[in-house]
């Protein structure tokens, strides 16, 4: 959602989409769309094209990862 609202206007987001390899039909369907900035978080086209790893790789906290190594400590621990 974080990303999806530092996008703002539509054109942007239908640029950003194509570059994250969204085809063009779906990118213009989705930067234009009038949902909520938490409805088009949970899309499919959201959460295929921008994916933990992909944030991870520019520098976002990376939660799953986090979770998972505390879940560790505290089994083992």
């Amino acid at each position: 959602m974080y990303i999806w609202k530092q996008w703002k206007k539509p054109k942007t987001k239908v640029q950003n989409l194509r570059k994250l390899g969204v085809p063009d039909k779906q990118a213009y369907q989705w930067g234009n769309t009038r949902l909520g900035y938490w409805r088009v978080a949970g899309s499919p086209v959201l959460s295929c094209s921008i994916t933990n790893e992909k944030l991870a790789r520019a520098g976002y906290f990376d939660f799953p990862a986090q979770y998972e190594r505390l879940r560790q400590l505290q089994l083992n621990g």
